[in-house]
């Protein structure tokens, strides 16, 4: 994956950096992250926050393979 510095406010990394550290994640990951749920808000406005979070979560499971199927009843 490619880089590419951008300049950000200093009050957003400072901000970045204490969400990061409840978050264990690095100033630089936290902004990605916040970047990337505001894309997807952008992208969807009728998604919640949560219904996002819930979506990547879901989205991991299913890569990291921690699936189960549902049998429906018939």
């Amino acid at each position: 994956m490619a880089y590419t510095a951008v300049k950000i406010d200093s009050e957003i990394v400072e901000s970045a950096k204490i969400y990061g550290v409840a978050e264990s994640r690095s100033a630089t990951k936290q902004v990605e992250y916040w970047a990337r749920i505001g894309k997807i808000a952008q992208d969807n406005p009728d998604l919640t926050f949560e219904d996002i979070s819930d979506l990547l979560l879901s989205m991991a499971q299913v890569k990291a393979g921690n699936t189960t199927p549902y049998h429906f009843d018939e």
